[in-house]
């Protein structure tokens, strides 16, 4: 990251990576982003574990929403369903 962002959107950042540079770029991430608003799309559920606020969507609509540990503890979620698919 060139200049330093108010606004920084990922959509499917890291997609076609391997999990080991996948965590290489989220901790870099992590590290940048202070002050900025991080607006994350991704299939990828370790991507916003760490996030503020999750929204989980399905056909366009809004399903869930919540912190990480929120939607976990919901065990009927559909986020919880998909971080046991994940095995995260």
């Amino acid at each position: 990251i060139v200049v330093d962002p108010k606004i920084l959107l990922l959509d499917e950042a890291t997609s076609t990576l391997d999990t080991a540079s996948e965590g290489i770029v989220q901790q870099a991430l992590d590290n940048a982003r202070a002050g900025w608003t991080c607006v994350t799309i991704t299939h990828q559920l370790s991507m916003v574990k760490d996030a503020d606020v999750i929204y989980v969507m399905a056909g366009g609509a809004v399903l869930e929403h919540g912190t990480h540990n929120k939607l976990l503890a919901d065990l009927g979620s559909m986020y919880s369903q998909l971080v046991e698919a994940q095995k995260i």
